[in-house]
């Protein structure tokens, strides 16, 4: 299985962020950066800037490469 862009398991990782930011980085194995990402989502969303970090979790997912 290739890994990086576009790999089965990246794909998956977005999709999984689509719904719930910071998931995908979980199912990644980035502990850190999913509990970031879930939480500056979920406190931007009171002021309506969510969506910024729901798509920023959603682009990591997908574009990361492992060993970076």
């Amino acid at each position: 299985m290739t890994e990086g862009q576009g790999s089965t398991g990246n794909v998956l990782a977005a999709i999984c962020s689509l719904f719930i930011p910071g998931l995908g980085q979980l199912v990644q194995g980035r502990l850190l950066k999913a509990i970031i990402m879930f939480v500056l989502a979920a406190v931007l969303w009171f002021f309506l800037l969510g969506w910024i970090i729901h798509l920023w979790s959603i682009l990591d997912a997908a574009l990361y490469k492992p060993g970076r």
